[in-house]
């Protein structure tokens, strides 16, 4: 069964001013989305994968059925000069044809150095799976105003499997250990194999595969290049380079800490998290990772339709008082987020930035299914009941 996804609405709106651009990680949907769900909502379509052949021909040669009310590229941006091409495409057939381009990379970033595209498309990231959207329902708050909570029958249930076998649609609907197993292997070498080395120089492969492989039990931790270096014996420019190849093709995502002198607050190191949270055994880290994520999409949903200069920081300061969240917009606090798997006595960190940072909102988040309560402008509350407020 094929599920609508939380974009829906969202792109077929944009289709209607501009071309659309939508990035996200290998097999997280967008393919099937491009296909299937947003196609519905025109009379006929056309798609080009860009690793099939015949479609390259005809994207080259401009072969267009003259019927399609919609153009999808797919992978286009693995061609060198795929962003020349889809201008003149666009300049030319743009009021004949909406044009829809997919790819696993991250195409905001592909576009960079002299945009020959600006202003002519608009740009999104296609997530996992939340709560919200695995669920069937669409939260939403306003910024600056407290978030609005929901309670569902089937929250609970819908998060352990969330927890258990990630966001991305073939292992979360078969919620199967075995095939979350194979997914993981196969993931992982198609992204090196596929993508990564179709399009970057990596002159040591298997060494930036060592690196994924070890990234999964460091989620949740300041980042620590040289510790990285030092562990694969490679330089700091080389595995540096392939964080951000990582990053840049949708498996790792970087949290920066928020900087305020008023909380004399650190100004480097990262966070590091994963875009699929399943591959981390560690539960109580898999469990931070989950929330992560959650916020990271609400942010980008912020920026990518409501305009909004929304970020997602965390807190820490060089008495090493730290909270895991922070979501700001324009730079100016609006909540806070304590991630603890079972402790629902509030952390004094949650006070301490609450205080110096005038947070108007304050969440210490649980596993504890049930728990909520308020103290002091700070709420307790269970992850599945949290997350119905997300996008």
């Amino acid at each position: 069964m094929i599920r609508n996804r939380y974009l829906t609405t969202y792109i077929l709106e944009d289709l209607k001013e501009k071309m659309v651009f939508i990035g996200g990680p290998r097999q997280v949907g967008k393919t099937t989305f491009a296909r299937e769900i947003i196609p519905k909502s025109f009379k006929k379509f056309q798609y080009f994968n860009w690793d099939y052949r015949e479609d390259r021909k005809k994207v080259m040669d401009y072969k267009f059925n003259e019927e399609a009310e919609l153009l999808i590229f797919d992978e286009i941006h693995k061609y060198s000069d795929w962003k020349n091409h889809i201008k003149g495409i666009y300049d030319v057939l743009g009021k004949k044809y909406k044009i829809l381009v997919t790819g696993s990379a991250r195409l905001d970033f592909y576009r960079r150095g002299g945009d020959s595209l600006q202003g002519r498309y608009h740009y999104w990231k296609m997530f996992p799976f939340s709560l919200s959207e695995f669920i069937g329902k669409n939260g939403y708050t306003e910024p600056f105003t407290s978030l609005s909570f929901s309670e569902f029958p089937e929250t609970s249930e819908a998060f352990k499997l969330l927890l258990e076998f990630g966001g991305f649609p073939e292992p979360l609907f078969k919620a199967d250990k075995r095939v979350l197993r194979r997914w993981h292997n196969e993931k992982i070498e198609r992204m090196f194999r596929e993508d990564i080395r179709d399009i970057e120089i990596v002159r040591d492969l298997s060494k930036m595969k060592l690196l994924a492989d070890f990234l999964p039990e460091k989620a949740g931790s300041q980042l620590s290049l040289n510790s990285l270096r030092e562990d694969l014996l490679v330089s700091f420019k080389a595995v540096s380079s392939w964080i951000d190849i990582l990053e840049d093709f949708y498996y790792l995502f970087r949290v920066y800490p928020f900087y305020n002198k008023k909380i004399r607050s650190i100004k480097k190191e990262p966070k590091l998290y994963l875009w699929d949270w399943s591959e981390i055994e560690d539960e109580g880290k898999r469990f931070e990772n989950l929330i992560g994520l959650h916020l990271f999409k609400f942010v980008s949903f912020l920026k990518d339709y409501e305009g909004y200069k929304a970020e997602l920081f965390y807190l820490r300061n060089v008495d090493k008082k730290e909270v895991d969240f922070l979501i700001a917009v324009d730079r100016k606090p609006w909540f806070s987020v304590e991630v603890k798997f079972n402790d629902t006595s509030i952390s004094p960190n949650l006070y301490y930035f609450k205080d110096r940072l005038k947070i108007p909102y304050n969440y210490q988040i649980v596993r504890t299914v049930g728990a909520d309560y308020s103290k002091d402008n700070i709420r307790v509350i269970s992850a599945d009941k949290f997350l119905t407020a997300l996008i």
